[in-house]
């Protein structure tokens, strides 16, 4: 994997971390009362190590109760792809 794909896997996990903790829950009790995820993906995502499908940024969207343009919207990404 690509430095800049670790970076942006890094970046939205961070935000999506944030904003889960804005809800004042732990991640267990987050993804039982919203579903769609199990809490060892959710975990692999707030942590940067899931390389996941366009469906699962669908359900991370909706789990925060936003859509996925304004999810992507608020994390900066590193669009510095190389050919390697």
């Amino acid at each position: 994997m690509q430095q800049c794909d670790v970076e942006n896997l890094q970046n939205f996990g961070n935000k999506v971390k944030e904003l889960r903790l804005n809800s004042n829950k732990s991640l267990n009790e987050f993804v039982l009362a919203k579903g769609y995820l199990t809490t060892a993906t959710w975990s692999r995502i707030e942590n940067g190590l899931y390389d996941f499908k366009f469906s699962t940024l669908l359900r991370v969207a909706k789990m925060l109760e936003t859509t996925p343009s304004e999810l992507l919207n608020i994390i900066e990404l590193n669009l510095n792809f190389s050919d390697e």
